[in-house]
């Protein structure tokens, strides 16, 4: 079957399932002189009907101006002729129903597996990908607003790595503008005294913090309201941040303190979720950078001056809605977010010259994004060739639908819910009966283990455009679509392979005997198409879909199909084989989505 296959031109190895059963269809279609674009085939929602299934004769007899039926019966008689399917049926109008033969399905499960990657690599040229995300700002506790942008950028980075590419990972910390100068002249009135602030010294400063991290999650509210309230104050909190932004040399030791001890507390929170960044840059790396940007600009004429400020215009002709110009300097000499954000791009294509960047930023941010990125291509800041996109996604909500808030209506730290979570999942292994068998550090570890997990797939199997509901006692459960559940499909699995491995069972030559086999086979040829379909869109969405119906289909056959107690020989090493199979993909998939599975639950 395979070598049939090859003698048609198609290689197994180096395409999905449906991609194959799509072309071959779609050369049956060709030898009418029809559209081979009609032999799409796709998975079929009644399985009784058979396991795929192509609807094309419909549209080509619109274009043939035939009977559908008639199309679809010469189809099924070209398909005939490759010998991989034991049945093929028409029904109704000309649906055509099709169902594999069990010598093919098995040997392009064997092609699947003999691939590191199952065959999900294939047809991709590695690209160079700059992942920008998480974002937290000095001063700042990480809160419940930095969950979806760690976790849905952790998760695409993962991806890209995964498929081959070169991966600059990079958290953008917020570090730089009149945030900083607000500090600088709160801690000045806190601790008048420390030598950061006589203009005349210079150094050598304190290789220690004056303040603490927790210190400065206090006074940073505090010189925001003393702002709004005191014009002097916040006069004096712009010329500090000029100062600071020149090099004084008291506020750039004061403000690397600040960002070491902030950068410190973040780490904690990306360790506990799992990202990981090559890279710590901020927006004050674009400092110097953006005096010899702007210059540019105004030398080649891309920048103007709109209202005392310095622009770009970004709108088009083709817009349907207003679009503002860039703003890269105030009126004051102030620079924008935008400003920033432009210069790093310029850093980057000059550090980097990546092929693609994304944002994983708020969706609320759309607007933002348009503006620089069209600004980017306007100005020649970026080569042509590369793809920009903002990765927006919608917001965590409480179960009331509201954003999700702490009890005294606060925002919720990023490090509590973490807290809570792993918390809620020790909760329900010890409800469950199921601490008694582990020593102190492993409970704590698989506790760990399931609480990431439950807030990592809660989040990734949304559509991440969409808002969704943080409930704690539903995403830890161990059944339907949790993290848990999935984590303890694999773990079944390792436990019966444990099990094989003590008495001496080895897996063999993978059968096709039962119809629960057939389908777990069946999901597994299709990891390919859910991972293009996530690396297209950047949805992990997709792949939390796939692991879910491949977990679902190994509770089936674990159910309905014997493995240790078979007592055909061939059978059991089969299904053994099966098995690890289907852990490697599981344990795939959950380790791009930043889920790890522990030995033991």
């Amino acid at each position: 079957m395979q070598e049939t296959i090859q003698k048609k031109g198609r290689d197994p190895v180096t395409t999905s399932l449906l991609q194959q059963l799509s072309a071959l269809t779609g050369q049956a279609f060709a030898a009418l002189d029809l559209d081979p674009s009609y032999g799409k085939v796709v998975v079929s929602q009644r399985r009784e009907l058979g396991q795929f299934q192509c609807n094309g004769a419909l549209a080509a007899a619109k274009q043939a101006k035939q009977d559908p039926r008639k199309i679809a019966k010469e189809v099924v008689e070209k398909l005939e002729e490759f010998g991989i399917f034991a049945k093929l049926e028409l029904a109704g109008p000309g649906f055509i129903n099709m169902r594999l033969t069990d010598d093919f399905l098995v040997g392009h499960i064997n092609d699947l597996t003999d691939d590191e990657s199952f065959c999900c690599r294939t047809g991709h040229t590695p690209e160079k990908v700059i992942v920008d995300f998480g974002g937290p700002n000095v001063a700042k506790a990480m809160h419940v607003g930095h969950l979806r942008a760690t976790i849905i950028g952790e998760c695409l980075r993962r991806l890209r790595a995964f498929m081959g590419d070169e991966v600059i990972s990079d958290v953008h910390f917020g570090d730089w503008g009149l945030p900083m100068g607000l500090l600088i002249k709160e801690i000045e009135l806190d601790k008048p005294e420390l030598d950061y602030f006589k203009e005349d010294y210079t150094g050598p400063y304190s290789e220690a913090s004056p303040v603490t991290v927790e210190e400065l999650q206090v006074l940073y509210p505090a010189a925001s309201a003393r702002s709004k309230e005191d014009p002097a104050f916040l006069e004096a909190a712009r010329s500090a941040t000029f100062d600071l932004q020149n090099g004084r040399a008291g506020y750039r030791a004061l403000w690397q303190h600040m960002r070491d001890i902030s950068i410190n507390e973040t780490k904690t929170d990306f360790d506990l979720l799992g990202a990981h960044f090559t890279e710590w840059k901020g927006e004050a790396d674009t400092n110097d950078h953006i005096p010899v940007m702007l210059s540019r600009l105004e030398k080649e004429g891309y920048s103007e001056i709109s209202d005392g400020a310095v622009v770009v215009q970004v709108a088009e002709e083709t817009d349907k809605k207003d679009m503002p110009p860039l703003i890269l300097q105030k009126s004051d000499g102030a620079v924008m977010y935008g400003t920033t954000d432009l210069a790093t791009i310029e850093m980057r294509e000059h550090d980097h010259s990546p092929n693609s960047i994304l944002y994983v930023v708020d969706a609320r941010q759309s607007l933002h994004f348009e503006q620089v990125f069209r600004a980017a291509r306007k100005c020649n800041s970026i080569n042509a060739d590369c793809h920009l996109e903002h990765v927006g996604f919608g917001t965590v909500n409480g179960t009331d639908g509201k954003p999700l808030k702490t009890r005294d209506g606060g925002v919720v730290r990023l490090r509590a819910l973490i807290t809570d979570a792993i918390q809620e999942a020790r909760k329900v292994i010890e409800e469950a009966g199921l601490a008694d068998r582990f020593d102190a550090a492993e409970l704590d570890d698989i506790t760990e283990k399931v609480g990431i997990a439950a807030i990592k797939y809660a989040d990734l199997s949304n559509q991440r455009m969409s808002n969704y509901a943080f409930d704690l006692e539903r995403f830890t459960k161990f059944e339907g679509r949790t993290g848990p559940y999935q984590m303890y499909a694999a773990v079944r699995i390792k436990s019966m392979l444990r099990k094989a491995a003590e008495q001496k069972l080895s897996d063999g030559k993978l059968l096709a005997t039962e119809e629960a086999e057939r389908n777990l086979m069946l999901a597994l040829a299709a990891l390919p198409e859910a991972v293009q379909a996530a690396l297209s869109k950047n949805t992990p969405n997709v792949l939390c879909d796939h692991v879910y119906a491949l977990t679902q289909e190994f509770n089936g056959f674990y159910h309905d199909c014997q493995v240790l107690g078979e007592e055909n020989q061939e059978i059991k090493a089969s299904r053994l084989r099966l098995c690890a199979i289907t852990l490697r993909q599981i344990e795939l998939v959950l380790n791009i989505l930043g889920i790890e599975v522990p030995e033991r639950m």
